[in-house]
């Protein structure tokens, strides 16, 4: 493939998040938006009007006339439109959590290496500024506290708040700790929907590293927040507004606090950039269906645990 050839890109479900993929393949010089899909033939026929692009009538057409295609429809259909997209030679991008099952994700990847393609999922905050810090920054972490909280939407609803929310802040911290977890305690709780709408989980490493993370979708203001406490160092980030500080050990009694010159960026522009690049060269995804997978199992592992205590 020539470096100056644009990857055919197309969007399957252009909802809330969907819509946004489409603008952004639209706008990345390295991207053609070879055209959208979605059940709802009017929604998928105002985008492709916003963004001049056509309107394919199944995914199988879609899947024909793209290299990559985003997968940004709910979450339990997630499965049930990566398998044709696969079968019909594409790379995808799914949208977190990778689907709702360990038996779809062993489905997904496994079709994925028969037919020679990539899966990339979208952990939309390891392509955060935030995150680039992090991964610089951190070493062998002790105590890492993450909040995650949002103000109610109805959409994301076929999912608890651990596979809504919670799975961002499991997706990094399985990163930055590097070791495999050893136990969970978790504890939810139903405020409007059926499923957990606030959740807490304290997890600890074979490392000896522990995380506790807060996550609500029910809450009166926004937070996207982590702390990380190791030797002779405390960060404080704030995915949200791409800010923070450090402070450090700078003598035996002394703590120097350091602002962090976080470089802003679009991090949706930034993972589906990486994603066309990984296509075009043929390489894995910084954020692959492994760790996917792993996150994917963590949050259903937690989730399980919130509803065996609630019986």
């Amino acid at each position: 493939m020539s470096e100056t050839t644009p990857i055919k890109c197309g969007v399957a479900g252009v909802g809330y998040l969907g819509q946004h993929h489409a603008r952004i393949y639209s706008a990345l010089e390295q991207c053609e938006l070879a055209g959208v899909y979605d059940a709802n033939e009017a929604r998928a026929a105002e985008i492709a009007a916003q963004y001049n692009c056509p309107v394919f009538p199944t995914l199988q057409a879609l899947g024909e006339a793209c290299e990559a295609v985003s997968v940004a429809v709910p979450t339990d259909k997630h499965c049930e439109v990566a398998i044709p997209l696969l079968q019909g030679g594409c790379h995808l991008l799914i949208e977190k959590p990778l689907c709702v099952t360990m038996q779809e994700a062993e489905q997904i990847l496994s079709l994925a290496q028969e037919r020679g393609r990539f899966v990339q999922v979208g952990h939309i905050e390891h392509y955060n500024p935030v995150m680039s810090f992090l991964e610089k920054q951190v070493h062998a972490p002790r105590y890492i506290t993450a909040d995650r909280l949002a103000p109610f939407n109805p959409r994301g609803m076929e999912v608890g708040v651990v596979l809504d929310l919670m799975i961002h802040d499991l997706g990094v911290i399985l990163q930055l700790v590097d070791s495999p977890v050893k136990a969970v305690e978790s504890v939810g709780v139903n405020v409007i929907s059926q499923r957990e709408d606030i959740a807490n989980a304290r997890i600890t490493f074979e490392n000896g590293c522990v995380a506790n993370i807060n996550t609500s979708r029910v809450s009166q203001k926004k937070v996207r927040e982590i702390r990380v406490f190791q030797p002779n160092a405390y960060l404080s980030l704030d995915f949200m507004n791409q800010s923070g500080h450090i402070l450090k050990k700078t003598g035996p009694m002394d703590i120097s606090k350091e602002e962090i010159p976080i470089e802003k960026a679009e991090p949706l522009m930034v993972e589906l950039a990486s994603f066309a690049e990984c296509v075009r060269k043929r390489q894995q995804p910084k954020v692959g269906g492994t760790l996917g997978k792993t996150a994917l199992e963590l949050a259903l592992q937690i989730t399980d645990q919130i509803a065996k205590g609630s019986l």
